[in-house]
């Protein structure tokens, strides 16, 4: 691994098969992210992509919000932030308001779990009459 130094701090190089094992993803997953714009390769000479720590930690919060429900482009203003040089992905307003669309979003679903839940529990409790079964014969 190459390092190179950016405002006093050691920026490891690496390729997208490390950054991938790194942040839990395939290289085609990384593919995708760069497709839509949320994470952009350096090429080096010989056409690798090349990337830095700074990737490994949008590329996780990018893997955290997608597991928190979020969709691939409600992580933009939390990417956005991050490449802004903020300490999280949650520091600027943009993504604070995506988060707290997802918070109303989440509310919504429990509410709506909730009275299905109550649905059924009272289906339970008021059991059907039992039906009678007469035969023929008698």
């Amino acid at each position: 691994m190459a390092f190179t130094s950016v405002a006093g701090f050691s920026v490891g190089s690496v390729r997208i098969g490390e950054l991938g094992r790194r942040a839990g993803v395939s290289p085609r997953t990384l593919r995708h992210y760069e497709e839509l714009g949320l994470l952009a390769a350096r090429r080096r000479a010989n056409g690798y992509r090349d990337y830095d720590e700074r990737d490994v930690a949008l590329v996780s919060e990018i893997r955290s919000l997608v597991d928190l429900g979020f969709a691939l482009e409600e992580t933009r203003p939390f990417v956005e932030c991050l490449r802004a040089g903020h300490p999280t992905g949650v520091s600027c307003e943009d993504s604070r308001a995506v988060q707290l669309r997802k918070l109303a979003e989440v509310d919504d679903w429990i509410a709506r779990l909730h009275a299905v839940r109550r649905a059924l529990v009272a289906q339970l409790a008021d059991p059907p009459v039992p039906r009678c079964h007469f035969s023929e014969e008698n």
